[in-house]
């Protein structure tokens, strides 16, 4: 945890009498302590100490491009797997009064456990032995998400998965071109590449869409037991083999170039972690669906990263957030597009 950025702090008056209102606590008149999670680079997210209590509180970063950052549609999720799926936190209250704070947000549970990122990994030591552990029990969650009834727990209507493919290759596209800074050859290579590719039929099912190490909440240091599923910002209704590309294009190991794991460090690229075609292959096998199509997978979620990069470097560069940490997030943006060129180009993942 961090002090709160300049420019991001909450108003304490408004948001205790809101807490008070909603039952979440006793007496507005309570000592409140603010800190900002330093992790996630795109919605802002609070803790909140207040009366023997955390609470945690998030609401979409300033100058945000206007698609995504759907506070009311992310509760909308959360209250969803809350009828069914217990690795989601309990969803408290959700306000669409700007007055409050300045902007629409939500308040959930914060949730105990450990985070795997790359500190946690290193302060605690975690061996090549345990790894193999982390990585089941990852993915045996994600295959128990997309196992899930969406329509039991109320999401049905949360996307629409006919020409989901499609219009995923195509507003991404968008998004890019509107956030764009500077000129990336491989970027318009790489989008027209996927519009051609785009496999025309596929499954559905609810799918997480952000799925890694650091959304995920271990119960121990066993790592046998995932206690919750974090950042919901971009669930909704699609192939489960994007969420797989997606969760790859994140899975750097040190088998990569070096350029690459100095640049995109995380815990995958530490000893013992199997490699992405080795996750993809035990996915396919506990899930019971063969992946075709695995190239354009990954190479959709690199480009997606890259978009989701951009589009935080925009803000930066114009202004708009204080975060010194997107400072060279336009470099990330120009990597991603080169690991997806180089993927499309040499037909494999790794």
């Amino acid at each position: 945890m961090q002090n709160v950025r300049k420019g991001e702090e909450l108003p304490e008056k408004t948001l205790k009498e809101f807490l008070q209102k909603n039952r979440l606590i006793a007496s507005a008149k309570s000592e409140l302590e603010v800190s900002q999670f330093p992790t996630g680079a795109s919605n802002l997210t609070y803790l909140l100490k207040i009366e023997n209590r955390e609470l945690v509180l998030r609401r979409p970063p300033k100058g945000a491009i206007k698609r995504g950052h759907d506070m009311g549609r992310e509760f909308k999720v959360l209250k969803g797997l809350n009828q069914g799926f217990d690795k989601a936190p309990t969803a408290y209250v959700y306000t669409e009064d700007k007055s409050i704070i300045g902007a629409s947000f939500y308040v959930m549970e914060k949730v105990g456990g450990i985070i795997i990122d790359n500190k946690v990994a290193k302060d605690r030591k975690i061996s090549a032995s345990e790894f193999p552990v982390i990585a089941n029990s990852w993915l045996d969650t994600l295959v128990e998400l997309h196992d899930l009834d969406y329509e039991s727990l109320g999401l049905g209507d949360l996307g629409k998965p006919k020409g989901y493919v499609e219009r995923q290759v195509r507003n991404w596209g968008a998004q890019y071109l509107k956030a764009a800074t500077e000129d990336i050859p491989e970027a318009p290579k790489v989008m027209a590449w996927l519009d051609e590719q785009q496999p025309k039929e596929y499954l559905h099912c609810l799918i997480h869409n952000d799925y890694k190490y650091d959304n995920v909440v271990f119960e121990d240091s066993r790592w046998k037991n995932i206690i919750a599923v974090l950042d919901w910002e971009m669930c909704t209704l699609g192939d489960p083999f994007m969420d797989l590309g997606a969760a790859m294009a994140y899975w750097v190991t040190d088998k990569d170039d070096p350029v690459i794991q100095q640049t995109f460090s995380y815990p995958t690229i530490m000893k013992g972690n199997p490699s992405r075609l080795e996750v993809v292959e035990q996915y396919a096998q506990k899930s019971g669906r063969p992946i075709h199509n695995l190239v354009f997978y990954y190479a959709f979620g690199l480009f997606k990263n890259a978009v989701i990069v951009q589009q935080i470097y925009y803000r930066y560069n114009k202004g708009l957030t204080s975060n010194e940490m997107f400072a060279n997030f336009n470099q990330l943006t120009r990597l991603f597009c080169e690991l997806a060129w180089r993927a499309i180009q040499n037909k494999r993942i790794e």
